[in-house]
């Protein structure tokens, strides 16, 4: 088999029913399987699969391992040149996987991509999650084309053509299944969030490409999981963001960039405060003294990261603070940047 597409699913019967159908149209042939990796699910997804889509090949995980160590035992079990990396709440489109596809076979030197992400339920605008390709900036905010912190452009063609960027999002991404598992994959520890920044940081410092591929389209509801909103998704974005920079930033940046962050982690927890958002404020100092406490074990793989560097610099790693620009300059979209 040359494509597998994978989706994960934890408890998400309805998505399936809602999506799935969709994913098999567009995307089986006889060169591409969809395969349902069930992490760990209590509702009734695995027998909704075995009753309506039995010829869905279905991988059961003994337990809820997250988004990111979920995918790495799924694609353990599966031996495809490609593999996709697919939301169960993804609705997909004509020649969506075909057009990642040939652009993957016509450019070798590309490790990685993603398809143009539009918001399912408003589908003249872009995404939050990865929208038209994924940035940094040098203190470890992420962007995208087409959304930069709370502002989500509508999608009038201004980001269609194919570029390098820093991250693709996990929401839809397509990678070659030997330098996935030669770059490490998604961090395990990282549960859910961010793990494919980090992933993208290894593949952009270790001189492999990753880029978006705008004319294939795909739909994106967002927050299946965790809602924007939850204190729980706070905790894990603001934690790792911060082992993420521990663990890829060059020595000579690691101090002041953790020295910058432990201001604006600072700033963003009263935020929330004054947003009446207890919780969400007691969640970005739970993440830094846990980021704390989880740092020693990623001793190792810092130095790893570091070893391995060959792209000190990369073009896509903006090298401002977004948060100033957004703010203060009111630079507010990817085209003012």
């Amino acid at each position: 088999m040359k494509t597998s597409v994978v989706i994960l699913n934890w408890n998400g019967r309805k998505l399936l029913e809602q999506f799935l159908p969709k994913v098999i149209k567009h995307s089986v042939d006889v060169n591409t399987e969809v395969i349902v990796a069930d992490n760990g699910s209590t509702d009734d997804s695995v027998e909704y699969l075995k009753t309506n889509f039995p010829f869905v090949r279905l991988i059961i995980l003994d337990k809820n391992y997250g988004f990111a160590e979920g995918y790495n035992r799924a694609l353990s079990q599966v031996d495809s040149e490609y593999v996709v990396l697919l939301n169960s709440d993804i609705e997909t489109t004509d020649n969506w996987l075909s057009i990642l596809i040939d652009y993957m076979d016509a450019n070798p030197g590309v490790t990685a991509v993603q398809p143009k992400i539009l918001d399912q339920k408003k589908k003249t605008h872009f995404e939050y999650a990865g929208a038209a390709g994924g940035f940094i900036d040098r203190y470890g905010y992420p962007y995208c084309r087409g959304r930069v912190l709370g502002t989500v452009e509508k999608d009038n063609g201004q980001y269609d053509n194919a570029i390098p960027i820093f991250w693709a999002t996990g929401a839809c991404l397509c990678i070659r299944r030997e330098d996935y598992f030669e770059e490490g994959g998604l961090d395990g520890r990282f549960f859910a969030h961010m793990e494919e920044i980090d992933l993208c940081w290894r593949l952009n410092a270790r001189g492999h490409v990753v880029e978006c591929v705008p004319q294939s389209i795909v739909y994106h509801v967002g927050g299946a999981s965790l809602s924007a909103e939850s204190p729980r998704k706070t905790y894990l974005n603001f934690r790792n963001n911060l082992l993420m920079l521990y663990k890829n930033l060059p020595q000579n940046r690691l101090i002041p960039v953790m020295a910058m962050r432990f201001m604006l982690d600072i700033a963003a927890s009263l935020h929330f405060l004054v947003q009446g958002k207890t919780k969400n404020a007691s969640a970005v100092f739970g993440a830094f003294r846990d980021y704390l406490k989880m740092k020693p074990e990623f001793k190792e793989d810092r130095r790893n990261n570091i070893d391995r560097t060959i792209v000190h610099n990369p073009g896509t790693m903006y090298q401002g603070l977004i948060i100033w620009d957004y703010y203060v300059r009111g630079r507010r979209t990817f085209q003012n940047k």
